[in-house]
């Protein structure tokens, strides 16, 4: 395919609109349902990137779910335990059969930030199996990258949106030229790819007193570096347990992107709360309306709900206040939480910030006049800081 006439660009009244190769070589990818459409081809080339590279950093199946040229979540193919399939929503199917591990890391990587991932872009490393395209059948999604799909699960994924769901497969062995372009406002910009491998020498200045690493401290390390070379600056990034819980994007302060990644965090833990997860609800509800009515529960919101007596459009059973001692005293229990910044922290109230969601590992470039205070706060506290010596940005 030399090239491919789009509907629209970012904006129905951007057209004409359309992706070729500058060369006029073949396109690397092909579409095997549905009608991409600009925004969705942006989500699905930087996630596919984002996906590859964990793959082979790991060495384990990767997922992304991407919204608006940032990921809303990424993970890697590790099992789930009953508590995070039931958060995920896909307790029912793991009652039934052991999920594979492409179909673990898309759960977890659409369930971290379920919100934000309503009506994404989905990126698979691997080729696509019937687990994984099960899963995807039930979300509200756009589309997905992957190198391939196995029968079963195109003939599911054909099936989404009566066929009108975009399936794009990408060629696994592509890979673009050193240098990349990008035009703004008439102007042609140039710049040699970001190739920055992320590994384990860039892990290897400990500039903290605490100098413990463990493989699965470096593995989430890894990934919240990965994940941030495809999120858009400032960024900040949260992993546990071989996935993002929280990602801040396109934040002009640092320390914003380190409250709402934290924030998003925060959400995911409270979550796993007996309180929330002793919630019942109505059965006519769909998937969403239960993350939006959990999202309001765990919030201050709640209160108005009561007030205005719509509870009983949500809830069989009237749920108690959620209140904010008990919401700080379930946050207290997260820990061994990994951080990522795209960037140099140019103050310490970062990690003030990080140490209420539990954060134990940091990784960041260095390099502000204030290095030492950000040192001195994470040995308060004996964390482990990481100096990479490289900045993240992306735009």
């Amino acid at each position: 395919m030399k090239g491919l006439q789009l509907k629209y660009g970012c904006n129905p009244n951007q057209k004409p609109s359309r992706i070729y190769m500058s060369g006029g070589e073949d396109l690397p990818i092909q579409v095997l349902s549905g009608r991409p459409g600009y925004i969705n081809f942006l989500d699905a080339l930087n996630a596919w990137q984002l996906v590859r590279e964990l793959d082979g950093a790991t060495g384990l199946p990767a997922a992304a779910s991407f919204k608006h040229v940032s990921p809303a979540g990424a993970a890697v193919g590790l099992p789930l335990d009953d508590t995070l399939a039931k958060i995920y929503w896909v307790d029912d199917i793991s009652r039934e059969s052991e999920l594979s591990p492409l179909a673990c890391a898309y759960a977890r990587a659409r369930g971290a930030d379920r919100m934000s991932s309503f009506g994404d872009l989905i990126a698979l490393s691997r080729v696509c199996d019937e687990d994984t395209a099960r899963l995807i059948k039930r979300e509200v999604s756009d589309g997905v990258i992957a190198p391939g799909y196995a029968p079963g699960a195109l003939e599911i994924l054909k099936a989404k949106k009566k066929g009108a769901y975009n399936v794009i497969q990408i060629d696994q062995d592509y890979r673009p030229a050193p240098m990349e372009h990008k035009e703004v406002f008439g102007i042609t910009f140039e710049q040699g790819r970001q190739e920055l491998s992320i590994d384990d020498g860039l892990l290897s200045h400990i500039v903290t007193k605490n100098k413990a690493l463990s493989p699965d401290d470096r593995r989430d390390l890894k990934i919240a570096l990965i994940t941030l070379k495809y999120t858009q600056s400032n960024s900040v990034c949260y992993v546990k347990d071989g996935q993002a819980i929280g990602i801040g994007a396109g934040q002009q302060s640092r320390v914003h992107c380190t409250r709402l990644a934290g924030q998003k965090a925060d959400n995911w833990m409270l979550r796993q709360s007996p309180q929330v997860l002793g919630l019942e609800f109505v059965d006519s509800i769909s998937r969403a309306e239960r993350d939006n009515a959990i999202d309001v529960y765990i919030g201050d919101e709640y209160m108005d709900v009561l007030e205005e007596g719509v509870w009983q459009k949500i809830f069989k059973i009237k749920p108690s206040v959620f209140t904010r001692e008990e919401k700080r005293a379930w946050l207290d229990r997260m820990d061994g939480v990994t951080l990522g910044s795209d960037a140099f922290f140019p103050f310490s109230d970062n990690i003030e910030r990080a140490k209420k969601s539990g954060v134990r590992y940091i990784a960041q470039p260095g390099g502000s006049v204030r290095d030492q205070a950000v040192i001195e706060t994470c040995d308060k506290y004996g964390m482990v800081m990481v100096f990479t010596g490289i900045r993240l940005f992306h735009h």
